[in-house]
C-alpha cells in the first residue's frame, strides 16, 4: 500500500498536468479566436484629412481635403441596379481651397456615393451638397477623389481630384465624372494624413 506521503504527490502531480492542460487549451482557443477575428472581412474605409500641394503649381494657395467614407455595399438603388452596387458607400468628403490672391477660402461638402479600394489606395466619388460661394458651379456636381496612403505619419501620402485641368473634353470643358472615377492621387500631403481600410468588392446577393 502506498504511503500517505507517495498519494499526495501522484495527487500533485495529477492536479498540476490537469492545471497545465487547461491552460494549453485556453491559449490554444484564444489563438484560434484570434485567427477567426483576422479572417473576418474588413470593411473598406478611408478617413483623415491633409493638406495638399500641387506639383504643376508653384503658390500660396493652401488646399485641403478631409474623408470620412465606408463602405455600404448594395444600400442605393438606382436605374439597372434596383439592389444597389458592391461599391456604394456613404460618408462626408470635405474640400478647402484658402485662394491667396483673392485672400477667400472656397469650401464644399460632398456626400459619399462610391468607394473602391486596393492595398493603401482608394477612389471615392461624392455629391456635393454644400458650398461656401454658389458661384463656383460645384452645388450638385459630382467629383472624384483618390487617396494613397504611404504609410505611417502621411509623409508619403497623396490625394487626386477631377478638377484643375485633369478631366477636360476636347472642347476644354470639364467632363462629367462617373460614379468612382478620379485621376490617379498626383497631389504630395505636406500637412496631415490619410489611413485606408482595403477590402474586396462583396459579391452580389443571390435572387
Amino acid at each position: 500500500m502506498a504511503s500517505l506521503s507517495a498519494r499526495r504527490t501522484v495527487t500533485a502531480t495529477v492536479a498540476a498536468l490537469v492545471a497545465g492542460l487547461t491552460l494549453c487549451a485556453s491559449s490554444v482557443a484564444s489563438s484560434a479566436e484570434q485567427q477567426t477575428e483576422d479572417r473576418r472581412p474588413a470593411v473598406a474605409r478611408v478617413v483623415g484629412s491633409g493638406d495638399i500641394v500641387l506639383p504643376y503649381l508653384k503658390d500660396d494657395d493652401v488646399r485641403s481635403f478631409s474623408f470620412d467614407a465606408v463602405a455600404a455595399p448594395f444600400t442605393q438603388p438606382r436605374p439597372g441596379a434596383s439592389r444597389g452596387l458592391p461599391v456604394d458607400a456613404r460618408g462626408t468628403v470635405r474640400i478647402s481651397h484658402y485662394s491667396a490672391e483673392q485672400n477667400i477660402t472656397y469650401t464644399f461638402e460632398g456626400q459619399v456615393e462610391c468607394l473602391v479600394t486596393g492595398p493603401r489606395t482608394a477612389t471615392v466619388s461624392a455629391l456635393i451638397t454644400k458650398v461656401s460661394h454658389e458661384e463656383t458651379g460645384r452645388l450638385g456636381k459630382r467629383v472624384g477623389l483618390s487617396v494613397h496612403d504611404g504609410g505611417k505619419g502621411g509623409k508619403a501620402d497623396r490625394v487626386g481630384f477631377s478638377w484643375n485641368g485633369v478631366n477636360l473634353l476636347p472642347n476644354g470643358e470639364d467632363a462629367e465624372v462617373g460614379t468612382c472615377m478620379a485621376p490617379a492621387p498626383y497631389a504630395p500631403v505636406v500637412k496631415g494624413g490619410y489611413t485606408v481600410t482595403h477590402a474586396e468588392l462583396p459579391e452580389f446577393p443571390r435572387p
